[in-house]
């Protein structure tokens, strides 16, 4: 009973210090954690945090952004619409390291070269950040997210002293192709990212937008300066190696061979139509039921959501919303005559999407390759036995 007591009243002096103003000791680190990627999607880019120690005064926790509010009312739909507010976290050291390596992910540290009014700045803006009424934000994958807010808090609490500099062998590259760097291409991860995200994603990232990933945080931290002379970074370590792991990868599951499969079929079933002179209603219907409800969803992420990456999506040229009005024409005996028209539109988008593809205006998943050459073949067909 008298342990209890103890662990009660010392949990009360903890959080009742922490919500009082606390002053660093001159021997205190502020350091910033660049955590590896995991093995989901969601984990796949990595992670970065601030660490605040100061011995002295017993204080070893981290602060990182970009955490879930499960809390907040219509959580699902707002995420859709992207007007999702995301949380600041904040944890103690020891459990913030023993979470990643139990999932076997590498663990950097940076300690920065900060002085002592510039870490108690930092300390400061971090502990009032996590208030209850300033913890919430809006958060966005490419300018505002766990990497982008270390960048962005670290400037401002030095008034604009760091310079970032570029790594030496920095290339030029897309927000599409830095993505990459942590996605396979032929994986359902990157078959989604590049079915909902359009062309704006594929245009060259500045050096300073590289930071919205976390392994540019580590990298650009370690070649910068700070106060015009010193560099930003005291000393590097890595506190975590992570183990090496059998990589795997199942083709016969890639979006690759999938949609491979139903194309071929597709393909199949055009050619039995051609030799028996007919045509496959239910085909036809499920392709502009499926291409119609495609790009419902995409036109939607485009016009009515905040998402800044899902604008100018040309997924738009073979998933057309209005290919809902077909369907009701593939069912019937005889078609009208505007159908054929329609069914020409639809092979001019097909080639516009091959042009757009080629010249780099927007890059399109690989897996849709097989099915968009079995759209515009049975497209061709249809027009042809209209």
């Amino acid at each position: 009973m008298r342990f209890k007591l103890s662990f009660l009243v010392g949990l009360l002096i903890f959080v009742y210090g922490f919500g009082q103003q606390i002053t660093l000791t001159p021997n205190a680190e502020v350091s910033v954690l660049t955590v590896g990627p995991g093995k989901s999607l969601n984990d796949a880019f990595g992670h970065n945090a601030f660490r605040i120690k100061d011995v002295s005064r017993g204080i070893d926790v981290t602060y990182g952004y970009g955490e879930y509010d499960f809390d907040a009312p219509n959580f699902y739909l707002k995420f859709a619409q992207g007007k999702l507010n995301y949380l600041i976290s904040r944890h103690n050291y020891d459990d913030f390291y023993r979470h990643y390596v139990r999932y076997n992910r590498t663990v950097k540290e940076q300690i920065l070269n900060f002085d002592p009014t510039e870490k108690q700045a930092l300390f400061d803006y971090l502990e009032n950040n996590y208030k209850p009424e300033n913890r919430r934000y809006l958060y966005d994958f490419f300018y505002d997210n766990c990497a982008t807010r270390i960048r962005d808090v670290s400037q401002t609490v030095t008034n604009n002293k760091i310079k970032f500099n570029s790594p030496d062998d920095l290339a030029q590259k897309t927000f599409r192709e830095l993505i990459y760097e942590h996605v396979n291409k032929n994986s359902w991860g990157s078959f989604g990212i590049d079915l909902a995200l359009g062309s704006v994603i594929d245009q060259n990232a500045t050096p300073n937008e590289y930071m919205f990933l976390p392994k540019y945080i580590n990298s650009y931290f370690e070649n910068s300066t700070y106060d015009g002379m010193n560099s930003l970074v005291n000393r590097s370590k890595i506190i975590y190696k992570s183990r090496p792991e059998e990589a795997s990868f199942n083709f016969l599951i890639s979006p690759l061979f999938v949609i491979g499969l139903i194309s071929a079929l597709i393909l199949f079933i055009t050619y039995k139509d051609y030799k028996n002179q007919s045509r496959s209603k239910w085909l036809d219907v499920s392709l502009f039921c499926l291409t119609g409800i495609v790009g419902l969803i995409l036109f939607l992420l485009w016009f009515a959501t905040d998402h800044s990456a899902t604008a100018n999506n040309y997924n738009l040229l073979w998933a057309f919303p209005l290919n809902f009005i077909l369907i009701r024409q593939m069912l019937k005996p005889k078609m009208k005559s505007w159908v054929k028209g329609y069914l020409k539109f639809l092979i001019i988008m097909l080639c516009l999407m091959t042009l757009h593809w080629f010249i780099g205006v927007q890059v399109f998943a690989i897996g849709l390759i097989p099915l968009l050459l079995a759209l515009f073949l049975r497209y061709v067909y249809l027009v042809r036995t209209f």
